[in-house]
């Protein structure tokens, strides 16, 4: 199989260059990934600038863009084959529930499906080391087949590891409602000039039975399909419902 490869981690990512090495020994890969750490770049495209691509050899391509911009460029014609799978990650850090708003891994899996191209997006649920990648990337590597074939338009799958070296078995779950404590801290450069970052402890996640925070917490892998079509039409038929004074 034609696979690409990408993350939001950096093309140098243990994460994605062990799942490489993994890959590489049945599917004909290819990598086009940030030169950088991109993380939470979310959907972010390049439009007016133009992003460097370097050829680093291997079927790998480093880009100076953003993730999305990686799988764009790939599947748009910077590679000379058709890529039949978009796998992005696998990242240091889990992206559960609301999340993958913010995240560069699921968003370049999302590219790929609104290019109309099977995608998954793949994180670790750990954010130091060690980072034990074993089994999910012997885990892919039994599945890409098998998840090729399940894939339907308009989705990706989001797929959560748990952080251990013993086998995990799968588990298909919704994404959690993620609960963020985020702080503002403000300071001034000696020069007067107000700087701002955000800061606070990592995300909490509402714990309901059968959602991806719930299934890693108990030490399943989590495999979520996410939509990438917008509307709720429950919450359509609530405006319908208005009258709005024009």
């Amino acid at each position: 199989m034609k696979i690409l490869l990408t993350n939001d981690d950096g093309i140098e990512s243990s994460g994605l260059q062990g799942l490489k090495r993994r890959l590489q020994k049945h599917h004909d890969i290819w990598v086009v990934a940030p030169d950088g750490n991109r993380s939470a770049s979310s959907h972010s495209i390049s439009l007016t600038n133009p992003v460097r691509i370097r050829d680093i050899g291997d079927q790998s391509f480093s880009c100076s863009g953003s993730p999305a911009d990686c799988v764009l460029i790939a599947l748009l014609g910077l590679l000379p084959t058709q890529i039949e799978l978009v796998i992005s990650g696998i990242n240091l850090g889990p992206n559960f529930g609301t999340d993958i708003v913010y995240s560069g891994t699921a968003a370049a899996a999302r590219q790929a499906a609104l290019m109309a191209t099977p995608a998954i997006a793949c994180s670790l649920d750990a954010f130091s080391a060690p980072f034990r990648f074993d089994y999910p990337v012997r885990f892919l590597e039994k599945n890409v087949e098998l998840f090729r074939s399940l894939w339907v338009e308009n989705h990706f799958l989001n797929i959560n590891f748990p952080n251990q070296p013993s086998v995990a078995q799968p588990l298909v779950t919704f994404p959690s409602r993620r609960i963020y404590n985020d702080k503002l801290v403000r300071f001034e450069s000696p020069t007067g000039d107000l700087f701002c970052l955000i800061a606070g402890p990592a995300p909490e996640s509402e714990r309901e039975e059968g959602s991806d925070y719930w299934a890693v917490d108990r030490g399943f892998i989590s495999l979520s399909p996410i939509l990438i079509h917008p509307t709720n039409h429950a919450v359509e038929e609530h405006y319908h419902t208005v009258s709005f004074r024009s």
